[in-house]
C-alpha cells in the first residue's frame, strides 16, 4: 500500500491571510510535483511553506523580468500593498501554535550594501533583519548558518550546509527554518504495533513496523479526473488545530503521481468539506524520513530559470553594488512518525552569489579552442584540451 503523507499546518479559523496561504500552498505543491516526477519510487519529504517563504524573500528583492517570473510562478506578490502584513500575520499565527516554531533569516556579506527598501520589507513581512557574515571565509560562514538552523530546529538539523557548499563569491543566503512537534490526539498503543509487509512502488515488499488503532476518524473516498479511486483519512493532533492527512489509492498498482498531479489548496479544502466522521481501524507505518534536495531543477522546469542566470537575474531591490543571482536552493527535511506523535524539521536556503571581474585567467582545467577567420567567420580548427601530453 502506498501513502502520500501531507503535513498541513492549518488552524481552524481562516482570516485575511487565508488567500495568501492558499497561493503559497499551491506553489509549494507544484514544486513538490516537479520533485516527485524524478522520484517516482523514492521517498520524498518536503516543506511547501519553507520553499514558498524563501522564494517570497527573494521576490521582495527582485525587479524586472525576474520579478515577473517569480510572481507568475508563485501566484502572488509580496511587493504589493498589504501583502507583507499578510505574510507577517500568517507567520505569527503559525508560530503561535504550541509545538510549531518558524524562523526566517538573511545572512549577507558584510561588505555588501543592502537597499533600505529591502531591509524594511524583510522586517515588515518576515520580522527579520540581515545579519552580516564574512563570506570570504566560507567554512566559517557555513558554521554560522548551521548554528542558526540548529537553534531554530531544536537541533534536529545540526549540519544543514556541508563544508564546500558556499564560496567566497557567495553574497547572500535567505533562510527559513521550521520545527514541528506534536502528540496525536489519540495515541497508538505500542503493544499493537506489529511487523507487516509493505508493498513498495516498484512492486517489491518490505517489512515495516505497522502501528494500529481503532477510533473515529474523518474519512472520505474520492475519484481523480482519470477515474482513480482513493481515500483520505485525517489523523488529528492534540488540540485539534493541526492534523495529518493520509492519502492513498485503493489499488496497490496505481502510482501516487496520479493523485499528486491533482493536488491543490482547493482540492484539500474539498476533501475537508466532504470528510465524514466514521469508526475505522487505522494501520500505518512507524517511519522516519530524511530528504536533502536541491530545488533548482524543479524550479527551472517551472519557468524560473531567469533568477539562476547571472546575465538575466535582476535583484536590484536587494543591492546595487553587484549583480546577484541564485546559485542553488537547498532544503533538508526530517520527519519522525511514531505511536506518540510526529516530529518534523525543515531548513530551506536560497544561496545567492556574484561573480566579480577575474583578475587572472588560468586555464588549469579542460578547455575548448577554436581558430576562426574573423572577416568571414569560418572556423578553421577547433578542439578540446583535456590533458597534457607526456614529455
Amino acid at each position: 500500500m502506498h501513502f502520500v503523507y501531507i503535513f498541513l499546518l492549518l488552524t481552524l479559523s481562516r482570516v485575511g491571510w487565508g488567500s495568501l496561504q492558499d497561493k503559497q500552498t499551491d506553489f509549494g505543491i507544484k514544486v513538490f510535483h516537479e520533485l516527485a516526477k524524478g522520484s517516482l519510487e523514492k521517498n520524498v519529504a518536503f516543506s511547501p511553506y519553507g520553499t514558498a517563504s524563501v522564494l517570497a524573500m527573494a521576490q521582495l528583492g527582485a525587479d524586472g523580468n525576474t520579478y515577473k517570473a517569480l510572481t507568475t510562478a508563485m501566484g502572488f506578490s509580496l511587493q504589493k500593498r498589504g501583502m507583507p502584513w499578510q505574510q507577517r500575520q500568517l507567520q505569527r499565527m503559525l508560530s503561535s501554535e504550541r509545538g510549531v516554531e518558524i524562523a526566517s533569516g538573511v545572512m549577507v556579506e558584510r561588505k555588501l550594501s543592502i537597499e533600505k527598501g529591502f531591509r524594511r520589507a524583510l522586517a515588515k513581512a518576515f520580522q527579520t533583519h540581515p545579519h552580516q557574515v564574512d563570506f570570504t571565509n566560507p567554512n566559517q560562514a557555513i558554521d554560522i548558518i548551521n548554528a542558526w538552523v540548529s537553534d531554530h530546529t531544536a537541533e534536529a538539523i545540526p549540519e544543514f550546509l556541508p563544508h564546500g557548499s558556499l564560496t567566497d563569491e557567495t553574497r547572500l543566503v535567505l533562510l527559513n527554518a521550521l520545527h514541528f512537534q506534536h502528540l496525536w490526539k489519540v495515541q497508538f498503543d505500542p503493544r499493537m504495533t506489529q511487523e507487516r509487509m509493505f508493498h513498495c512502488a516498484n512492486g517489491s515488499t518490505m517489512p515495516v513496523h505497522m502501528m494500529r488503532i481503532t477510533n473515529r476518524f474523518n474519512y472520505g473516498e474520492f475519484v481523480t479526473s482519470d477515474g482513480v479511486d482513493y481515500y483520505v483519512t485525517e489523523v488529528p493532533y492534540e488540540g485539534d488545530s493541526l492534523s495529518m492527512l493520509l492519502v492513498s489509492p485503493f489499488a496497490s498498482d496505481i502510482p501516487l503521481s496520479t493523485i499528486v498531479a491533482e493536488l491543490s489548496s482547493k482540492k484539500i479544502q474539498l476533501w475537508r468539506s466532504e470528510l465524514r466522521n466514521v469508526k475505522r481501524q487505522l494501520a500505518m507505518p512507524r517511519f522516519t524520513l530524511t530528504s536533502e534536495v536541491n530545488l533548482k531543477a524543479a524550479l527551472l522546469n517551472m519557468g524560473l530559470g531567469d533568477m539562476f542566470n547571472l546575465a538575466t537575474a535582476d535583484f536590484t531591490h536587494i543591492t546595487s553594488d553587484e549583480r546577484l543571482c541564485v546559485s542553488k536552493i537547498l532544503q533538508t527535511v526530517k520527519i519522525d512518525v511514531n505511536e506518540q506523535g510526529t516530529k518534523g524539521a525543515a531548513a530551506t536556503a536560497a544561496i545567492m552569489f556574484s561573480r566579480m571581474a577575474v583578475e587572472e585567467i588560468i586555464l588549469d582545467r579542460p578547455f575548448l579552442f577554436l581558430i576562426q577567420h574573423k572577416d568571414t567567420g569560418a572556423v578553421l580548427f577547433m578542439g578540446q584540451f583535456n590533458q597534457p601530453q607526456p614529455h
